[in-house]
């Protein structure tokens, strides 16, 4: 009979313990270690399995690493989302802008790249689905009744950086992908619904509520049998969608790139885990851009981890190649929050566009106007490569990226040093 391990092995690590002893016990104990030695060994072995990169996370998406890719708009598309999921985490698509025909095609495309699970992320804005504009500090009331100036504003902008001129219908279009003549416009109530409506159809595997509560569409997923997840950063956005009956919740704080929080990551992670971690998973989120942030997401008491810009400098990435080379080019303090882009507070890299809403002192459009004005600005910016204008969306751990790599590579990276991290955090205790 195996006697039963001394206190002070399962000090401390209940939660783990129950699932990881009972494989290893038998040969240990076998081997008739005496006292101290003995416990030195059985501690050793138990510490190794302990800080391997597994949660319950790993179960319910069924993948090996508890590493899921952030649904970057632009970045991660099939080709990133498929990489990922190869490699052992979950891919996400970044489907925010993609009208329901390209959403349709990327999944399918997705599909032909891995037989693995993977997810899709769109926005459910509950302004824009209200049909009511949000409270935005200084923002004009009516949009419609400055919007004419705010467009102005933009052309005169471009001018003065020699941009040319670009339809701004077919900028719309062509950020959202759309393929076909009287689909619905971008941003708006109907294209969000009709994203949902091809989620559901595609019964995808995974998916992700990048802004918003998808409660209305919980039941129609659920019966497909997709894990939904939602993206909050506030503690009372995570317990209105826990009472939606969302699968796991990720906590992206203010680090992160994107749109984000106005709670600091390493504040906001603890503070979810605690209000919701005893009926849902949490992921962290909010600049983890290397194996240690994963760790320290897991010391803060999330199970996963929701990484966005360290998959934003890969070769599979869907943004273009100057935009990859601010990324590896830029420092800790080179990353502003604007809403000068989509109308909702955003982290991107600094730049030009949105310095001029500063210097002129005017308050950008609320969603989804403001992607209205900035359509033109970005899709000419993208079309004569200029890093000054738009070098893209990114979380304030772009100091840690030197270089662009294999999406598998920044994978692996990333789970090997996370355990490296997690194992090493035992010299404090």
């Amino acid at each position: 009979m195996i006697p039963t391990p001394p206190a002070a092995i399962w000090s401390g690590s209940s939660r783990v313990l129950p699932n990881i002893w009972p494989n290893e016990a038998p040969n240990l104990w076998r081997k008739r270690c005496s006292g101290e030695r003995w416990l030195r060994s059985a501690k050793r072995v138990w510490m190794e399995r302990a800080m391997a990169l597994n949660s319950r996370i790993c179960r319910m998406l069924g993948i090996e690493h508890p590493i899921v890719l952030a649904g970057m708009g632009g970045a991660s598309v099939p080709a990133l989302a498929a990489a990922v999921s190869n490699a052992g985490g979950l891919g996400v698509l970044g489907a925010a802008a993609c009208s329901p025909e390209r959403l349709r095609s990327w999944i399918r495309e997705t599909r032909s790249l891995t037989d693995k699970p993977f997810g899709v992320d769109t926005l459910l804005p509950a302004s824009v689905r209200r049909g009511k504009a949000p409270e935005t500090g200084a923002a004009p009331a009516d949009p419609m009744a400055v919007f004419g100036e705010y467009q102005q504003f933009a052309r005169d902008f471009m001018s003065s950086e020699g941009l040319d001129e670009v339809d701004p219908i077919a900028a719309m279009r062509a950020a959202a992908g759309a393929e076909s003549e009287g689909g619905p416009p971008l941003f708006s109530k109907e294209f969000f619904e009709a994203q949902m409506e091809v989620v559901i159809e595609e019964k995808v595997p995974v998916y992700a509520a990048g802004l918003g509560n998808p409660g209305p569409w919980m039941d129609r997923l659920h019966a497909n049998g997709t894990i939904v997840m939602a993206v909050v950063g506030k503690v009372k956005h995570a317990l209105q969608v826990v009472e939606s009956g969302i699968d796991m919740i990720v906590a992206q704080g203010h680090d992160g790139g994107g749109h984000n929080s106005p709670v600091g990551t390493i504040s906001l992670i603890p503070q979810v885990v605690d209000a919701v971690g005893d009926r849902v998973p949490v992921l962290g989120a909010g600049g983890i851009t290397d194996g240690r942030g994963v760790a320290a997401a897991f010391m803060l008491g999330a199970e996963g981890a929701w990484v966005g810009t360290a998959f934003l400098a890969t070769d599979e990435a869907g943004i273009e190649d100057f935009q990859k080379q601010a990324i590896a080019e830029g420092g800790d303090g080179d990353t502003v929050v604007s809403r000068s882009i989509t109308g909702k507070p955003a982290r991107m890299i600094a730049n030009k566009w949105a310095n001029a809403w500063i210097e002129a002192g005017k308050e950008p459009l609320p969603m989804p106007y403001q992607s209205m004005v900035a359509g033109p600005v970005m899709a000419a910016a993208i079309r004569d490569k200029r890093m000054d204008v738009l070098p893209g969306f990114a979380g304030q751990g772009i100091g840690l990226i030197k270089s662009v790599r294999p999406a598998a590579e920044v994978m692996r990276d990333l789970v090997s040093d996370a355990e490296k991290a997690l194992a090493g955090a035992k010299r404090f205790g």
